[in-house]
């Protein structure tokens, strides 16, 4: 039975994170998606609420756990017995980063921690948890970014740290 993690911050969940979970959800038998808790950056959402947005999401792929984890990726996968990381990659900049990071895991988890990279379809090249922040933050539509139920909660966050894009809205 394979098994993989894709982890990542998922800081609002977007098209391009569900496509690469279809994606790869297809590929093993498990996948466990896991939200970073990244102390080193100020999230939009909580931990909690960045799970909650993900299991929603991927409620209709039964393969698919929706987890969370503080601490080394190779920790985590230790724990879960599980040996492939996957990464999404959007453009050359990610590989070189992402690259560097797989090398890291492979290295100091004694070869226990593999990853794959998955290019993300060319309608989500993109796009970005980053890009979608912003774009809201001004007002903006992002129907082309997250689907509805993540839209709704992102417009609600926006509601109350930029409320002079919204008072119309």
């Amino acid at each position: 039975m394979k098994h993989a993690i894709y982890p990542g911050s998922f800081d609002p969940v977007t098209y391009g994170h569900i496509d690469i979970i279809k994606r790869a959800a297809k590929m093993f038998d498990d996948l466990t998606v896991c939200v970073l808790d990244n102390k080193a950056k100020t999230p939009l959402f909580s931990v909690d609420e960045r799970v909650k947005m993900l299991r929603k999401v991927s409620e209709n792929i039964p393969n698919v756990h929706v987890d969370s984890y503080y601490g080394l990726l190779m920790d985590y996968a230790r724990k879960i017995d599980c040996h492939i990381a996957v990464r999404g990659l959007r453009a050359v900049t990610d590989f070189e980063y992402e690259l560097q990071i797989a090398h890291a895991n492979r290295t100091i988890s004694g070869g226990w921690l593999d990853t794959i990279f998955i290019t993300s379809s060319m309608e989500y090249a993109y796009l970005s948890s980053s890009v979608v922040k912003e774009i809201a933050s001004f007002g903006g539509d992002i129907t082309l970014c997250v689907p509805p139920v993540i839209e709704e909660e992102v417009i609600a966050k926006m509601r109350v740290l930029h409320p002079e894009f919204y008072s119309n809205k």
